[in-house]
């Protein structure tokens, strides 16, 4: 099931790069991103309503709290980048280098999360590197 939803979620950020550079067409770069926040939000709680999981919000730790601001300042500022990113470049050329986040994230889970790095974990990190550097020159 992860991998259905691993892959529904590519085809979804396809269309968000694509649909983003079609709607920040003479729209300020923020203000786009701060709209687009807006439906996530309200389709998030949405969601939250529909499976009636909102009675959970009191069991979330202080530690989960403090990690879940973290992960939304940091999904804020790369929502920010990426946005002006495409609004001034490519799509074609901002989504590879952005893809770059798969070899970030394989570098700090390894680091932070002690998590498996091993020959096909750089072999494919390598070859990721690789393809964004013939995608964008």
């Amino acid at each position: 099931m992860w991998m259905i939803l691993a892959l529904l979620s590519a085809v979804f950020a396809a269309l968000t790069s694509i649909l983003a550079k079609v709607g920040i067409q003479n729209v300020d770069s923020t203000l786009a991103t701060a709209v687009r926040t807006l439906v996530v939000v309200a389709m998030s709680w949405m969601m939250v309503f529909i499976t009636d999981t909102q009675g959970e919000i009191t069991e979330i730790s202080r530690k989960s709290w403090i990690f879940l601001v973290l992960s939304g300042l940091a999904t804020g500022a790369s929502w920010l980048c990426y946005y002006k990113a495409i609004q001034i470049g490519d799509v074609s050329k901002v989504v590879p280098i952005d893809k770059l986040s798969v070899i970030f994230t394989l570098v700090l889970s390894f680091v932070f999360l002690h998590e498996k790095f091993n020959a096909r974990s750089i072999i494919g990190c390598i070859l990721i590197g690789a393809g964004t550097l013939l995608m964008v020159l």
